[in-house]
């Protein structure tokens, strides 16, 4: 019962996460699930290293929804570095393959 749960809310939160990020229509079902459920885990550790108490429902699915806003700008931020490396990358190769 506790994963099915587990998965439920991690599915919502990554969701709400993405609706914030405007990366709802990239993302799946599965890809919810997961940036909520390591969101989450991502958002109570930090929350626990900053000495803050997720007492009760409502400051725990706070502290989660940032842990899956932080995941998936994380995420983002990399994709991007990776695709400028690609293409600096690609003109690289061009420009070579011209002067030869």
């Amino acid at each position: 019962m506790n994963i099915l749960l587990t998965v439920i809310l991690g599915g919502i939160v990554g969701w709400l996460g993405s609706i914030v990020m405007k990366t709802n229509a990239q993302m799946g079902m599965i890809a919810n699930v997961v940036v909520g459920i390591i969101g989450s885990l991502l958002g109570f550790g930090v929350a626990s290293w900053l000495g803050i108490a997720a007492d009760n429902t409502i400051v725990q699915l706070l502290v989660a929804l940032v842990g899956a806003i932080v995941l998936i700008a994380v995420l983002k931020r990399s994709r991007s570095s990776n695709r400028a490396d690609a293409a600096i990358s690609g003109l690289r190769r061009r420009r070579g393959a011209a002067v030869c």
